[in-house]
């Protein structure tokens, strides 16, 4: 897969890690087993974090292994396939402290095409 690829699907994951802390702000853990569409809402993006994570090429996942890959993809797999196991806790906790962390590792990333891309033009 190319650099370009990569980098759309760090975008991908950058962009649903930002709705999430979106659809947490304001909100209490007692709120996700109240609203079915933020439970919905946040079960979904960060499932989409975890299959972009998924399509990321091996190499850029090798160049940082300082980001916990596996446990962003594994997520994404208990989301959609075992689903009716996934605690509240579980994707509470991981969308208002894991996802947050993800956003830090993130954009360091995507700034640093954007120079890259500023060296070559």
């Amino acid at each position: 897969m190319s650099e370009e690829n990569d980098q759309v699907r760090l975008r991908h994951m950058l962009e649903y890690a930002r709705e999430v802390t979106q659809f947490t702000q304001g909100k209490t853990r007692s709120d996700l087993n109240n609203d079915v569409l933020l439970d919905r809402a946040l079960r979904y993006s960060i499932g989409i974090i975890g299959e972009a994570a998924a399509h990321l090429s091996e190499e850029f996942r090798d160049a940082h292994p300082a980001i916990p890959w596996s446990d962003i993809i594994g997520m994404r797999n208990f989301l959609f396939h075992i689903y009716h196991r996934v605690e509240s806790n579980i994707l509470w906790r991981t969308a208002t402290e894991s996802i947050p962390a993800l956003v830090v590792w993130i954009e360091p990333l995507l700034k640093e095409d954007s120079s890259d891309q500023t060296k070559n033009e």
